[in-house]
């Protein structure tokens, strides 16, 4: 799975929304950084620069990729010198700091020229938790927070999660940041009753003013074949995700799915045709990811960066 998150520990250590309003936005009230182009505002500067690649400072990759060369070997140091020798200028971090702390891991991703622009954080248990982990991200000079993962088929703990993901988003924004949720494919098949999923909860709940939304390309096209609705045409299904939803999609997770198993591939090696998707919507981060690298993780990590470099759309 493409996160470091366990989604019912989250639920477990769900706490009260007003704690956290009275713990951590006291005070609040400091508008949003600049910090980067709207959706909107990059759409409409691509037509009119007539852009058909991806922009190479927008390309990242998930460290979830690489876990097991971040944990074996070559190890941590030694594989994000390679990611910033292969050219990313930025990864999304999972998986903690590495022993480091976020001031001692800034100073690392600063020496070998590489940024930290994104993560996948858990939805805080404590309002203290929340500090730290916005302060984190503050200290790493990101641009962006995400929740990787929640499950429930229950249709209060959706509502309870996207309460409290408006709240940490406001504490986000106060620093500057831009607070996100990442999609799987169960959020789109499971079904609450009444014709409701889980997407349909959660996109109605999160504020548009203050969530964004990190679409994972291979799963939002997975839940579309999964649950019916997209087997036809997976893509048409995942521009249709990403037209609907309120919150604006700044992010996307960029993952193939293999033709014949259903499973993660490197890029350009399975069926989704990013181009198409490209085309209709563009974003302020492209995130190389596979939670199952088809050879090694450095591989998977180079093919992705290499593909996204030469895709024309």
């Amino acid at each position: 799975m493409c996160y470091g998150h366990d989604g019912m520990a989250a639920l477990r250590r769900s706490v009260d929304r007003r704690t956290l309003l009275r713990g951590t936005l006291a005070a609040a009230g400091v508008g949003l950084a600049s910090s980067g182009l709207s959706a909107t505002a990059a759409s409409a500067t691509a037509h009119r620069a007539g852009r058909q690649h991806v922009p190479p400072g927008l390309i990242s990759i998930q460290l979830w990729t690489v876990r097991d060369a971040l944990w074996g070997a070559p190890g941590y140091d030694a594989t994000l010198t390679h990611l910033a020798r292969l050219g990313y200028p930025r990864v999304e971090l999972a998986l903690g700091y590495f022993g480091r702390t976020a001031a001692q891991l800034r100073q690392f991703l600063d020496g070998i020229g590489i940024r930290s622009s994104s993560s996948h954080d858990g939805i805080s248990g404590t309002a203290t938790e929340l500090e730290q982990k916005v302060q984190n991200a503050v200290t790493l000079g990101q641009q962006f927070m995400v929740v990787p993962y929640l499950y429930s088929e229950s249709t209060d703990d959706w509502k309870r999660w996207a309460e409290q993901m408006n709240v940490e988003a406001a504490a986000a924004r106060a620093a500057g940041l831009r607070y996100g949720y990442h999609n799987h494919a169960h959020e789109f098949t499971i079904d609450l009753g009444g014709g409701k999923r889980p997407w349909d909860v959660l996109t109605a709940e999160l504020d548009p003013r203050l969530v964004h939304l990190e679409v994972d390309l291979y799963w939002a096209v997975t839940g579309g074949i999964n649950s019916g609705d997209g087997v036809a045409d997976p893509e048409g299904f995942t521009l249709d995700v990403i037209r609907s939803a309120p919150q604006r999609v700044l992010q996307y997770h960029v993952k193939d799915r293999d033709e014949a198993t259903g499973d993660m591939a490197d890029l350009g090696t399975g069926t989704i045709d990013f181009a198409r998707i490209f085309r209709e919507h563009s974003v302020l981060e492209y995130i190389v990811e596979n939670d199952t690298p088809d050879v090694t993780p450095q591989q998977t990590a180079e093919v992705g960066y290499r593909y996204l470099r030469k895709l024309r759309y």
